[in-house]
């Protein structure tokens, strides 16, 4: 059974960090790709980062050189570190993983406050 369980959400204020984690079971990490997604209310599920099984990075226009996503085979984790948080980055943040099939977390709930 795949499971992605997401950790490290929180209430922070503007300007403030925070760091999510992904722990993944049931897939073999290293042969997919992972991303975290985001949903704020009433609006469409968006991509925030990706990185690819060979490590390549992807970043949404929005949080490029705030956030950073990393990846550890080792430890099948994905975490996806976040600075300089603004009050639209209030979401819920998804961990999301794909290989031949997708598959997805609970989600975590970031809140930021002005």
């Amino acid at each position: 059974q795949v499971q992605l369980v997401e950790s490290g959400g929180g209430l922070v204020q503007a300007g403030g960090s925070l760091r999510l984690s992904c722990a993944a079971s049931g897939i073999i990490f290293a042969a997919n790709d992972m991303a975290w997604y985001r949903q704020a209310p009433g609006n469409e599920r968006e991509l925030v980062a990706h990185i690819n099984a060979a490590g390549i990075k992807k970043y949404a226009n929005f949080v490029t050189g705030r956030f950073t996503i990393s990846r550890d085979n080792a430890q099948n984790t994905v975490n996806l570190e976040m600075n300089n948080l603004k009050p639209e980055d209030t979401a819920v943040y998804y961990c999301y993983a794909q290989r031949f099939t997708t598959h997805w977390g609970q989600g975590t709930q970031v809140t930021v406050s002005s």
